[in-house]
């Protein structure tokens, strides 16, 4: 079965930085489409960053600068790193795959559970 767990997520303040894992098994991600989003509640569910095909990369506006999104392939694994966190940053954040190999997130089919952070002044 194809599987992604995200983890590293946590409270921190504001200023802080967070690193976000999403381990894939289940099939390789070194040449998948993945992408991260995040939903506060009562928000709508928002992209935050896109690695697609040849590493290239793609960032929401709020978090260019700040976020930085990148793949282990040797751990067939993908990171968030989150620096110079704000209270707004707060969510769920979630990875998410489009398994079709070559694909660039046309049908992200394989999605995390979610892991939670926090941001507090």
């Amino acid at each position: 079965q194809v599987h992604l767990v995200e983890s590293g997520g946590d409270s921190v303040q504001a200023g802080g930085s967070l690193r976000l894992s999403c381990v894939a098994s289940g099939y390789i991600i070194t040449n998948i489409c993945m992408r991260w989003f995040r939903q506060a509640p009562g928000k709508e569910r928002e992209e935050v960053a896109t690695i697609r095909i040849g590493g290239i990369r793609s960032y929401a506006d709020s978090v260019k600068g700040r976020f930085t999104i990148f793949k282990d392939n040797a751990k067939n694994t993908l990171y968030l790193q989150m620096n110079s966190l704000k209270p707004e940053d707060t969510a769920m954040y979630y990875c998410a795959a489009d398994s079709a190999t070559y694909a660039n997130c046309v049908d992200l089919d394989i999605w995390g559970q979610g892991t939670q952070v926090t941001v507090s002044t």
